[in-house]
């Protein structure tokens, strides 16, 4: 699946928030690299079809946003949003999970519990070979890297065709997040695009993995930089890079601001 961005923007009331941007993403594992304050959530949002943007012009698997918002909606889905997915830490695995599935399912059918069974066949496939929690584990019980996969499990649930993951940093541990990154590739690895936002770039996690991410810098050019170099100097082999806007003296909008004036 493709996306194409040109001169992409968002502004709100207190300023810029990101752009304007020009990039095409391709199938595959996708990295959207960018400083704080660089607007990544807010322009996977865009890109999810969950926000608006109000430049430019954005294509999302031949599909014009925010013309076509709702069928971006359908085919796509977000996993790490902080306000969007997070999870309910005093209900149970299985809880959770049936929650979703009756969310998903006609509004006549019965969602019955979950059982450890149950709970297995959906969390396996992201899972992959990490022990997977018992239906009646809470969530506060689980470790970083069992939530975040099964943030992820729940938002596979709905059977994307591409998944937008805000935020891998948020996962400080390197090991866990390394887990992730592998899990994240499985599912990329499956026909289902992955789109993951970071501040920084994880080369060495990434070496184990069976395919290469491909790499869009929204990062501003750094200032004082020599006439005969750019950006691209210190990116990583093989990334686009694609100049923002300033956002040093920029008052940040919040995020639910942002979905409200937007959706």
């Amino acid at each position: 699946m493709q996306i194409h961005a040109n001169n992409l923007a968002l502004s709100a009331g207190r300023g810029p928030v990101y752009g304007p941007l020009t990039f095409n993403l391709d199938s595959g594992l996708s990295v959207l690299r960018g400083d704080a304050g660089s607007g990544r959530t807010s322009l996977l949002l865009t890109l999810a079809g969950r926000m608006k943007h109000d430049a430019g012009t954005l294509l999302v698997a031949g599909l014009e946003l925010p013309r076509q918002l709702r069928a971006v909606q359908k085919l796509s889905a977000v996993a790490g949003f902080s306000g969007i997915d997070s999870l309910e830490e005093s209900v149970t695995v299985g809880a959770t999970l049936r929650e979703r599935l009756a969310w998903l399912s006609p509004w006549w059918s019965v969602v019955r519990k979950l059982n450890d069974d149950a709970v297995a066949q959906i969390c396996a496939p992201i899972f992959g070979g990490q022990p997977i929690p018992a239906a009646s584990t809470l969530i506060w019980d689980l470790d970083e890297t069992e939530k975040f996969l099964l943030r992820i499990a729940l938002a596979m649930m709905g059977r994307p065709k591409v998944l937008f993951v805000d935020d891998i940093e948020q996962i400080r541990n390197s090991d866990s997040r390394a887990i992730v990154w592998h899990r994240l590739a499985a599912v990329a690895a499956k026909r289902t695009d992955v789109v993951v936002s970071a501040s920084s770039l994880d080369a060495a996690l990434w070496e184990d993995l069976d395919m290469s991410p491909h790499i869009i810098d929204i990062s501003v050019e750094p200032k004082g930089t020599d006439a005969g170099s750019t950006a691209a100097d210190s990116a990583a082999p093989g990334a686009a890079v694609v100049h923002g806007i300033d956002t040093d003296s920029i008052e940040t909008t919040p995020l639910h601001e942002l979905i409200k004036e937007s959706v």
